[in-house]
């Protein structure tokens, strides 16, 4: 499996999609426009693909790892995620909660439910994105959490890949 997502000259996310965002690429303040994906060598039994964005280097920040996009169900014909996909879906997906949604953050604001990007307070993070190939579709609801899309995953992963999207500050 392959995955696949452009970065700019510098070798970085593109800062369309992280905090050097435009005001109108923001959702209550924060970059919420998802970056397009690309994915090959599906194994043949592919029904479904799913990711999750985590940002390990968000531990010493704030104490956990961030979570900054779940997204499931995305029929296996849909080899190219367009950009923009978590606010305008081109397709059937349901997308999960973000660390926005975290009870512990008061006052968090931007979007809770699908894709909020990085905003790295200083040097360079690197986010990793997972993409999931499942033979199933998931019986999850839009705004499910990290911990239920892995139980419902189990036994329905056909392959993996993570990627490293590094974002700087």
């Amino acid at each position: 499996m392959k995955v696949k997502v452009k970065l700019n000259d510098q070798g970085y996310l593109p800062d369309k999609y992280t905090k050097h965002t435009s005001p109108n690429f923001r959702v209550d303040g924060k970059p919420a426009v998802s970056f397009p994906i690309e994915v090959d060598d599906l194994p043949t039994e592919t029904k479904t693909l799913a990711l999750y964005m985590k940002d390990f280097d968000s531990v010493p920040v704030c104490g956990f790892v961030w979570i900054h996009w779940l997204a499931a169900n995305i029929d296996a014909i849909h080899t190219t995620i367009p950009e923009n996909t978590s606010l305008k879906p081109q397709f059937n997906l349901v997308q999960g909660s973000n660390s926005n949604a975290s009870k512990f953050l008061s006052g968090e604001t931007g979007p809770k439910i699908g894709y909020t990007g990085p905003q790295p307070p200083s040097g360079i993070h690197d986010y990793t994105l997972t993409v999931y190939a499942l033979d199933t579709n998931l019986d999850l609801e839009e705004g499910y959490w990290l911990n239920e899309f892995l139980k419902k995953a189990d036994k329905h992963i056909l392959e993996k890949k993570s990627i490293n999207l590094p974002v700087h500050s």
